[in-house]
């Protein structure tokens, strides 16, 4: 057996099942990850669901705006459980402070010159952060649904925001407990949680659409079954498609041993911005219909919600546009060339035929911006294509299951797929050394 090539499923599956410390962490994974599931079914008391549930399907703002985010929570936002808010705290400020650590120096020093003990910094920051967000967002919802609190008054907002920020809070300790002791990063797999867990309820409502014995029913539910299947293959092409950039590095000698030059290359991924364009695009978008619910009588918000309207040629156009921003703002934040570049040179490192320097970081910046553009045109397909085939088959019971949450699934299930053969790699490792 080849020691370095990718395990097979076979070897996979039998260390998951024999090696001790393989097996321990895949059962701190699944176990926290039930917990937290059953905690979006923890009832927040005081609240008439009944009337609830008929405020979200009557109003049409309030009805997209839970709608887009029940999709992170695992329905637990239209149920008001305990985690209604879920792991959105924890990633908002995961956002924010990546957008602060490009910005600030002082951030941007503890991330790259202070190593382990900065990152632990940024980290109780970030903290620090989900948790004030998480305060601003359980009273904003606490007063959201206190017009349909059995007891509704002051003490009722503040009670149920305690309750909800709680909720994030543990949450958000799951999720770094799964990364610190289980397998994979532990918000992407709360949120990959999440979506999986409103797949039944889809899947069986077309089930039952299929068994309708309508023949252009079924055609329809099949060519959307496939088209998804489409995505999916090619979003695990997108998310696996890198430039790799050649670099040799320069002779050097070290006494009288001389060390000759060293191909190798820099791997630039095709999507730089993975499913971040696409939320914040999306997040947009879902401002004009929920102010159209707030203020009906306003004219001018009318007029832009109905230009936004989902398969209308403006949103369509606008959505594109959208991504295509996000997707160049974000790029710029993940890579730096001028940084790049100096670590190339500092490692005695060229590009062929390019110059160390100015010139290397704007040739990576070049190979940066077409990359970025065919990844975003990427991103666009994927994102306004499921709508158009459930508009064209009139099969719209996966609707909210679209591009964010395809490449959620996609991208964590490889990611968490990479880590778990990185230990069976290493199980290899042992085995070696104890031989």
């Amino acid at each position: 057996m080849v020691r370095d090539k990718t395990p097979t499923a076979q070897e996979t599956f039998l260390q998951m099942a024999q090696a001790a410390g393989l097996r321990s962490r895949l059962l701190v994974t699944i176990g926290i990850l039930i917990l937290v599931r059953l905690g979006i079914f923890l009832p927040v008391p005081g609240i008439d669901r009944v009337a609830f549930q008929q405020a979200i399907q009557s109003s049409a703002g309030l009805g997209s705006l839970i709608g887009f985010l029940d999709y992170f929570t695992g329905r637990g936002l239209s149920t008001l459980g305990i985690f209604a808010l879920g792991i959105i705290p924890y990633i908002n400020a995961s956002i924010i402070m990546q957008l602060l650590t490009a910005a600030l120096p002082t951030l941007e020093d503890l991330q790259k010159n202070e190593g382990e003990a900065g990152r632990r910094k940024i980290a109780q920051i970030t903290r620090y952060v989900t948790l004030g967000l998480s305060l601003l967002q359980s009273v904003g919802l606490a007063t959201l649904v206190s017009a349909y609190a059995l007891e509704p008054g002051p003490l009722f907002i503040v009670r149920t925001a305690l309750a909800l920020t709680a909720g994030s809070m543990f949450v958000m300790w799951a999720g770094e407990l799964v990364t610190e002791r289980g397998v994979g990063n532990g918000a992407s797999l709360l949120i990959f949680l999440s979506i999986v867990s409103v797949l039944p309820q889809s899947l069986g409502q077309t089930v039952e659409l299929a068994q309708s014995g309508d023949r252009g029913v079924v055609g329809g539910v099949i060519i959307l079954l496939l088209v998804f299947l489409a995505m999916i293959v090619g979003i695990v092409f997108v998310q696996e498609g890198t430039r790799r950039i050649p670099i040799i590095s320069a002779r050097r000698q070290v006494g009288r041993r001389l060390y000759l030059e060293k191909s190798s290359y820099l791997p630039l991924r095709l999507n730089q911005g993975g499913v971040m364009p696409i939320i914040f695009a999306s997040t947009v978008f879902v401002l004009p219909s929920f102010l159209q619910g707030i203020f009906p009588t306003n004219a001018v918000i009318q007029t832009i919600a109905q230009w936004l309207t989902p398969g209308n040629w403006i949103y369509i156009l606008s959505y594109l546009v959208l991504i295509l921003f996000f997707s160049y703002f974000y790029a710029s934040i993940v890579v730096n060339p001028v940084d790049m570049s100096q670590n190339l040179k500092k490692m005695g490192a060229s590009v062929p035929g390019i110059r160390p320097g100015k010139a290397t970081s704007d040739y990576i910046e070049r190979v940066l911006n077409r990359l970025t553009f065919l990844g975003a045109v990427f991103l666009g397909l994927v994102a306004t294509i499921p709508t158009a085939v459930e508009g064209i088959t009139n099969v719209r019971t996966f609707q909210g299951l679209g591009a964010t949450s395809l490449l959620i699934l996609v991208g964590v299930a490889i990611d968490t797929a990479k880590q778990i053969q990185t230990y069976v790699i290493s199980q290899r490792y042992e085995g070696m050394v104890k031989q």
